[in-house]
């Protein structure tokens, strides 16, 4: 961030928050590599019990799966930041005043 906090490019830092919070909850799916286990996380994340078992079962890929509306449900922005993702977006917020914009 030291470098790239210079730039005055929010759009650039939005999206790549977006890339790193999908690739994270893709880690996540993966990891709980079966259905059944699956299932249960997105059931305990709030994830409607039927839409769980639907997108648990999915054969997609991980990186489909991560940007379905299960993943998007249970796997929050601020479900993300309570695990410790920090926000790209909030670092170059906090840079403004060293760019002399605000």
């Amino acid at each position: 961030m030291g470098y790239f906090g210079l730039a005055s490019q929010l759009k650039l830092f939005d999206r790549l928050d977006q890339w790193m919070r999908r690739r994270i909850r893709m880690c996540y799916w993966k990891q709980w590599r079966r259905p059944k286990r699956r299932r249960e996380m997105l059931i305990r994340l709030g994830v409607p019990r039927r839409q769980a078992i639907r997108h648990a079962r999915s054969r997609q890929s991980y990186w489909h799966m991560s940007r379905t509306i299960a993943s998007g449900v249970g796997l929050t922005n601020a479900w993300l930041a309570e695990q410790g993702l920090i926000s790209m977006k909030t670092l170059w917020a906090q840079l403004a005043p060293l760019r002399g914009i605000a």
